[in-house]
């Protein structure tokens, strides 16, 4: 109940089904609740109200007793509580500095609140604009804290936590807190750190959960999950770009131990913690509502399967029973009342009610008297005498005018049914039961008719096919003609469902006493022994035959990698099924820690694995690199399924034996030589420490000068010495090396140092959407003489990304242009740096301009046309835009010849207009709705359509 609802109550409902009527009483905390001692309860039929509750009176755990003639019966708990959710502090948070390339992490801190369930979210600047999540930013919705693996300049801003509670739907903010980015150059690289990271979790069987973990560093980690003691389970899913691993319908072999890993360029991060599976109480078997006979004997029995397991009380008429079991011997009418069976773990509890009534009465057949009765010859053959009695009658039979007595063929069992074993035809006739108790006696007379035995006829016969060919399985039996006959087939005792299997399965249509089996595109799976079961309501007789099924063969198992070396491994297994076909190959095929969907054929030694061999050395490897194996058997019928994967295995470390490729260079600032190169891919790395040496000297020079760039991801190295003339020729080189030593150089490159490129950046940078894909903006020239023109960049903020920013270059003095090919209503940056045939000059600081929403997509729908004169008369409807559409400023209407683009334009706020009509040619009239974001999608209106009322 929230502190601040403005609905001033509390209702519980509470309603029994019950003959007569039930009277109603309410508890809190197993006390009775005086309804005259506090004004605040009422009663409406047997729900509860609770008028201005009040926190220290009316919180705890309410229970609803109902009650009649037959006994009284008590509710499950509910709980009221008081939620609430306070403010945050108005203390001013302090600013947050961080230099660029580094993570942050701004603390949430929520206020005190109840119940525990928060969701979080962060604003920047103002409300309501919400950050973007992606793989860079987070927020923990454990901790609300939002995290950033690495800042740049455009996190600057003020933010503030937003906190929400569901249940009582509320929401606060905090204080803002400045982040501020500290420009660094050049921006370092920081290992993954693990920050968000779960703790040990108890799930519920059918919950969902989800599990956080995000890092910081630069470049942005990868976040990876795996099982540690098996996979992942199918149901799982990632979201918010890995950091969320949310684990659906929980079961309990999903319990476990779930690992985490961060990973980039410059180091790795791991968290593991044990998921753990437990079950809210559920009924094995509980009690139902039954009536038993004075002095006889009675158990009432209640099992609950969970986890822990629940404990079992009982109670009856609503209070606690005395008895330790509800074991009766020997019932009185004191015993009957409703009983309740309550199982109860630390998750949850439930409850099982039925009523016992004992009774006494003289024996009767009015409800269930004895029936007529068919027997197959020669079967067994029981007629069931079931009176109303209480206590317990005694049983006798007679066939006719004889009384039955138990011998080998014949028996009275203790129910009162009599058996009869190998019938024929003499035990024919009408057969009476009689029953007698102390209260008196009955009796009831029905009839024995016998029928021919069902007999297998045509017995199915042993068969042999291959993978996707078909296979008949005979079936016919001799019955007695008044019965009806089914054929029930089943395989490996299994009954065959031929409906929902009749892809495979299918019963060949060859009168009522066949029962052919057709299997159908047979596979690995239909081997095995087969049943046919003829059977009618009488007797039934079965007759089985054997189907194998040669295919592809199984999986192999018992995959182990043995002898790592940086190039090779070894690897032995164990060989699956042949299915009935020699294995005449074996293929090896792997995937690694850079391709982790992809499975590729290894090289092998033996180059062809025969399929007698069970191991095999896996050659071209690349060194130091994590790997997976698994192997597929072959047989002449097939390829099948592959092996486990094996355990991911690490190659041993070796010399870089790739050298950087695409050497070149040139321009950068005065007085600079620049250097630049294409990276060598992580698979070629070899080993760790990796990183590059570039050697380079004047044209005219002798000696090498050496430097060492330990960056692997790298690509440029920039020399700078002030004894640099420009446009000085050089000779460069570049080489790999790791903590196993040096690669080969490249192949040697010439290139010049740098001219004085413009050191200015644009300045007074501004601009402003157009539309929801275009902008304008414009900037104040700089004065450096060598300017051949500027390159404005743009792209989405959320994107995190200038890999996919749009360029457009600006030639000569040029100080504006156009941004087009934009999103709509999106957060765009822009950046504009001067150029010349020395480079790039800085770039400006970043401008922004939110593009406006998307245009209506819904056109007009025209509603009226009329001719009036030399007018016509055009009327829509109202364009109601979507909640991500711009709002309408009017309509846009345009008349033109058929055939022709222009024409002329009218604009309006109306939802009507009058156009002249064109004295001459087919003309085509256009209308649609116009917003800050452009035009929407027009309605058509031809001429002919005018005159004959159609659009």
């Amino acid at each position: 109940y929230p502190e601040e609802s403005p609905e001033a109550k509390i209702t519980m409902n509470c309603r029994a089904r019950a003959n007569p009527p039930a009277t109603y009483k309410w508890r809190l905390d197993s006390r009775d609740i005086d309804m005259d001692a506090d004004d605040h309860y009422s009663f409406v039929g047997g729900n509860l109200v609770i008028s201005n509750p009040v926190k220290n009176k009316h919180v705890g755990m309410y229970s609803c007793v109902a009650t009649n003639d037959y006994g009284a019966i008590i509710s499950r708990e509910a709980s009221v509580q008081f939620g609430y959710l306070d403010f945050f502090s108005s203390e001013e948070r302090q600013s947050v500095r961080v230099k660029e390339g580094q993570g942050a992490v701004l603390l949430c801190a929520p206020p005190p609140h109840y119940p525990a369930e928060l969701s979080f979210r962060w604003m920047l600047n103002e409300f309501p604009i919400f950050i973007q999540l992606d793989k860079r930013r987070f927020v923990s919705q454990t901790t609300g804290n939002l995290y950033i693996s690495k800042v740049d300049a455009s996190d600057s801003g003020n933010y503030s936590c937003f906190v929400s509670s569901p249940s009582i739907s509320k929401s606060v903010f905090s204080k803002f807190i400045p982040l501020v980015p500290l420009a660094e150059r050049p921006i370092k690289k920081y290992p993954a750190d693990l920050k968000v990271t779960f703790p040990d979790t108890t799930a519920l069987v059918g919950q969902n959960i989800t599990l956080e973990c995000f890092a910081l560093g630069n470049p942005i980690p990868v976040i990876r999950w795996r099982k540690l003691d098996g996979q992942l389970p199918s149901t799982h899913e990632l979201g918010m770009s890995g950091a969320h691993l949310h684990l659906n319908n929980v079961q309990f072999e999903d319990a476990g131990t779930y690992q985490c890993e961060a990973m980039n360029s410059k180091g790795k991060d791991y968290h593991s913690a044990r998921v753990s599976v437990e079950a809210y109480p559920e009924w094995v078997d509980h009690i139902n509502s039954t009536e038993k006979a004075i002095d006889s004997d009675y158990t009432m029995s209640c099992v609950a399967s969970g986890k822990p397991k629940p404990y079992v009380r009982w109670l009856k008429n609503g209070t606690v029973y005395d008895k330790k079991e509800m074991k009766f011997t020997g019932l009185t009418f004191e015993d009957s009342g409703m009983y309740q069976c309550i199982a109860e773990n630390h998750h949850g509890v439930i409850y099982a009610n039925a009523e016992l009534r004992v009774i006494a009465c003289a024996p009767t057949f009015e409800h269930n008297p004895v029936k007529r009765v068919l027997g197959a010859k020669n079967s067994r053959v029981v007629i069931k005498c079931q009176p109303k009695a209480a206590p317990k009658p005694s049983f006798s039979w007679s066939k006719g005018t004889e009384l039955l007595s138990n011998s080998t063929r014949m028996f009275i069992w203790e129910d009162g049914s009599l058996e009869i074993l190998n019938v024929t035809l003499a035990d024919e006739g009408r057969y009476t039961c009689f029953a007698k108790n102390d209260r008196g006696k009955a009796n009831s007379t029905g009839s024995l008719s016998i029928t021919e035995a069902t007999k297998i006829t045509l017995a199915p016969s042993n068969a042999d096919v291959t993978v996707g060919e078909s296979a008949r399985m005979q079936c016919a039996a001799s019955h007695d003609s008044s019965l009806d006959i089914t054929f029930i087939w089943s395989l490996d005792g299994h009954v065959i469902d031929l409906h929902k299997d009749r892809q495979h399965y299918e019963r060949t249509p060859n009168g009522s006493s066949n029962g052919e089996l057709l299997i159908k595109n047979t596979q690995l799976k239909h081997a095995g022994r087969y049943s046919c079961t003829a059977q009618t309501p009488l007797d039934n007789v079965t007759a089985s035959a054997q189907l194998v099924v040669r295919g592809p063969p199984g999986p192999p198992g018992g995959l182990r990698v043995t002898d790592i070396t940086d190039k090779s491994v070894r690897l032995q297994w164990s060989c699956g099924a042949d299915n009935h076909s020699p294995i005449s190959k074996y293929t090896i095929q792997y995937r690694d820690s850079f391709s982790k969907d992809v499975w590729k054929d290894a090289t092998t030694s033996p180059e062809v694995i025969e399929g007698n061999v069970e191991t095999a050395t896996v050659v071209d490897l690349f060194p130091w690199t994590e790997y997976e194996f698994r192997v597929i058997a072959t047989n002449t019928l097939g390829t099948g399924d592959p092996s486990t994967p094996s355990a991911e295995v690490l190659t041993l470390e070796a010399v870089p034996v790739v050298a950087p490729s695409d050497i070149s260079g040139g321009g950068g600032t005065s007085r600079e030589l620049t250097i630049t190169w294409t990276p060598v891919q992580p698979q070629y790395y070899s080993g760790p420490n990796f990183g590059y040496i570039v050697a380079f000297k004047p044209h005219d020079g002798s000696e090498w000068w050496r430097v060492t760039v330990a960056d692997p991801e790298a690509r440029r190295y920039v020399h700078k010495n002030a004894s640099i003339s420009p446009s000085t020729e050089f000779e460069v080189k570049v080489k790999a090396f790791n903590s196993k030593g040096e690669g080969p150089f490249s192949h040697t490159a010439i290139i010049y140092s740098a001219q004085d490129a413009p050191s200015e950046a644009p300045t007074r940078v501004e601009g402003k959407a157009l539309s929801a894909t275009e902008a304008i903006v414009w900037w104040l020239p700089i004065s450096h003489s060598h300017v051949d023109g500027y390159q404005v960049k743009y792209w989405k903020k959320q994107d995190d990304s200038e890999g996919g920013a749009h360029r457009v270059a600006v030639p000569g003095k040029g100080n504006h242009t156009r941004l087009e090919g934009m999103k709509p209503d999106s957060h765009y940056l822009i950046e504009i740096r001067a150029y010349n045939a020395a480079g790039y000059g800085p770039p400006s600081p970043h401008f922004q301009i939110y593009t406006k929403k998307a245009p209506p997509s819904q056109p007009p729908r025209i509603i009226g046309k009329k001719l009036k004169g030399h007018l016509v008369n055009i009327a829509w409807e109202h364009v109601e835009p979507l909640w991500n559409e711009s709002s309408i400023d009017g309509y846009k209407v345009l008349l033109r010849q058929q055939g022709h683009s222009t024409g002329m334009l009218y604009t309006t706020s109306r939802r009507t207009i009058d156009l002249p009509v064109p004295r001459e040619g087919d003309f085509v009239v256009e209308v649609r709705a116009t917003s800050e974001g452009g035009d929407g999608f027009p309605s058509f209106i031809l001429n002919s359509s005018l005159f004959t009322g159609k659009l």
